[in-house]
This record gives structure tokens, sequence and C-alpha cells, in this order.
């Protein structure tokens, strides 16, 4: 793992809208992994406006999300299909043809997570995965005692996750308790995964992800066993981590 330390969220957000920058000057038919969230909201501001900026062609980049909640329509405001139109594809311009996420409206959920698993693997799976981290070390969806080998799967949302996103919902009672995510296997086949982390909310699931041992009722800490993870992550996020040489910056 490559642990970069930034001083706040706003540096975070800049050097991975950067590295992501740079992969699509590299590879201009990338595929991208894309989470959602507070956390990766700067990230897609600052792209949006170095894209816009320097005028780079995204016409031949492919994205895939996460994650979506079950039940909400793409249209509900508080799904992540809305949130991805609003801070990344409409104002990049991005052709419906580029971007796909689970459809959480689906008739058949379970023949979904089937779908979507074939999607990626058609599309080769993701050059680069961008990841959040739960206060209770899931990534994506995965909650603790996910197995490492899951794909693409439906997952019963933990109550502490609910109320960590209860903030996006008029109340804890309107967060569905459900959401389709791509499996740990499936962010495992990532060519190169992208972990952000940014204030004192995360600071035990970082100490726990860097210090601690690899285990599923910790998602995020299967990572240490990825050739190629960059984690950007800001003083706060990082304060309790006592092996400091293992951090730069």
């Amino acid at each position: 793992m490559d642990v970069i330390r930034v001083q706040n969220e706003q540096e975070m957000s800049e050097k991975a809208a950067s590295l992501l920058f740079q992969q699509i000057q590299q590879k201009p038919h990338t595929v991208l992994g894309l989470a959602t969230g507070g956390t990766p909201k700067g990230t897609y501001r600052v792209f949006v406006q170095k894209a816009e900026k320097e005028n780079i062609d995204l016409s031949h980049v492919t994205t895939f999300n996460l994650d979506e909640y079950v039940g909400l329509l793409p249209s509900d405001t508080h799904s992540y299909h809305y949130y991805m139109d609003e801070h990344f594809f409409q104002p990049l311009r991005l052709d419906k043809e580029q971007t796909y996420l689970p459809r959480g409206d689906a008739p058949d959920i379970e023949q979904e997570t089937k779908r979507y698993e074939q999607l990626i693997t058609q599309h080769g799976g993701m050059d680069v995965q961008l990841l959040g981290i739960g206060e209770n070390g899931h990534i994506g969806f995965n909650e603790p005692g996910t197995s490492f080998s899951s794909r693409t799967h439906v997952v019963d949302l933990n109550e502490s996750t609910r109320q960590a996103n209860a903030r996006y919902f008029e109340s804890l009672q309107a967060v569905p308790k459900q959401a389709v995510t791509m499996g740990i296997a499936t962010i495992m086949g990532s060519r190169q995964i992208v972990l952000l982390a940014s204030g004192e909310r995360k600071q035990e699931a970082m100490k726990r992800l860097l210090e601690g041992d690899i285990d599923e009722s910790f998602p995020a800490s299967i990572l240490k066993k990825h050739p190629y993870v960059t984690i950007i992550a800001d003083k706060k996020a990082l304060s309790l981590v006592s092996y400091k040489d293992m951090v730069r910056g």
C-alpha cells in the first residue's frame, strides 16, 4: 500500500482527481470504478474543473459504480444514479452508454446482480477503482462478515451504515435497508485501487486498516493483498496510526 498523507479534504480531492486525470491521459479507453457519498464529492468537483480547463477527451471512458440502494428509481434524488448525474456525468457530458450503475429498482434484483457482474467482466474489469471506507470497514456496501470471494450481490445494510447515511435522507426510517453492491472479489479484480479517507470519523477505520489483521470482520483489510493500492488520507483520518514510517507526505 502506498499511503499519502495530505493536510485536508481539499488536498485529498485534488490529488485523487489528478490521479484519475493522468490515468485517462495515459489510457483514453480507461474503465473507471466510481464511488458515491460525501468523500469523493470533492474529487469529482475538482476533476470536472480540470477536465473543462484542459479540454480532455472523455469520449472513450467507461464508468462502473460500486453500488445502489434497492428500491430507488434512478430519478429518485436519493439514488446514486441521481448523485452521479449531478456531480459527474452531466457536468462532463458523458453519454449514457458510457456509464453503468446497478438498477436498484430492477424487478428481479438477484438477476440484476448477475447482469451487472457480467457487464463488468465484459469490459475487462476496472483500470482504477475509487473507494471510500466505512467506519466499520465496509468498502462499497460490503458489510463486516462479507466473504472475500463475493461478487456483485444484494446486501442487508448494517444499522450503523444506515445511521451514517441518514444525513442524506429525511429520516433514518427513509434510508433503504438493502443495496446492490460490487462484491469484494469484484473490487479486488481492479488493476489499481485508490482509497480516500478524510476526517476524525475515519480515524479508527484507518488505524485498523493499516495496523490490523486481514479478516472478513473488517472488509477493507483485504486491500492489503492487492498489488496496487494508493491511499490518500488527511491528517485527521491518519491521526491514530502508529506506524508513521508507512505514511509519506
